[in-house]
Formats: C-alpha cells, structure tokens, sequence
C-alpha cells in the first residue's frame, strides 16, 4: 500500500465504498461521508491529495474548496473535483478544469482518474 494519502469526500457511501476498493490498490484512502466535517477530517489528517463531489446537501464541493484555499494549513493540498455534474468529454473540453479547479468525472474509467490523481501530485512537488 502507497504511503499517499488520499481523502475522498462524497455523500454517496456507494461511490466512497466503490472509490476506496479501486483506489486503495494504489494509494492509502481515507473517506468522509459528512460534508460538515470534512474540513475539520483535512485538518486532522492531511492528506496529500484531496477528491471531492461537488454537489452535496447543505456544503457543497465549492464551499469546501474555498474553506480549505483560506486556511493556510490546507491551502496547499490538491483538491480535484469528482462530480457527476458534466461528462467526462464535457471535462476534456474545459482542459479539465470543473468550478476552478481540476476536475473529473465521476463517469471517467479508473485509469483516467489515477492519471488526474498522478497529475495533481506531481504538480504539487
């Protein structure tokens, strides 16, 4: 198991549950079902690579993302958005830009979400 720690955030258990099966052959996957505390999970546990839905109940991926731009703690850490809002083509032609950020489809294959992963962290080093 890689010491890269991944935290994904989605109200969706299933898509948590599906993500971590995949994604932990490759990387140490925490996850975060609440939105209301995710910010404060970023805080505790640092992880090197954030993966959040944008559309949630109440706090949404974007309220998410800018708390975490404004704290200087975690401003630092790659944040890509997993949404179901556009297609991946959709994602393509925005430059795989979704809301500000890099983002990603939830419908994209699991090659293509390790790439925007490895992406995202080889730009942070």
């Amino acid at each position: 198991m890689s010491t890269i720690r991944i935290l994904t955030i989605d109200d969706d258990d299933m898509v948590l549950n599906y993500l971590s099966r995949m994604l932990s052959v490759h990387y140490t996957i925490l996850t975060c079902n609440d939105p209301h505390i995710a910010i404060s999970m970023v805080n505790t546990e640092q992880p090197d690579l954030i993966l959040c839905d944008i559309d949630m109940p109440e706090v949404d991926g974007g309220m998410i993302g800018a708390a975490l731009a404004a704290n200087a703690h975690t401003a630092n850490i790659p944040l890509i958005y997993l949404t179901s809002i556009v297609s991946q083509s959709e994602v393509h032609a925005l430059d795989g830009i979704v809301g500000g950020r890099p983002g990603i489809s939830k419908r994209a294959s699991l090659p293509e979400l390790i790439a925007a992963i490895e992406s995202q962290l080889l730009t942070d080093s």
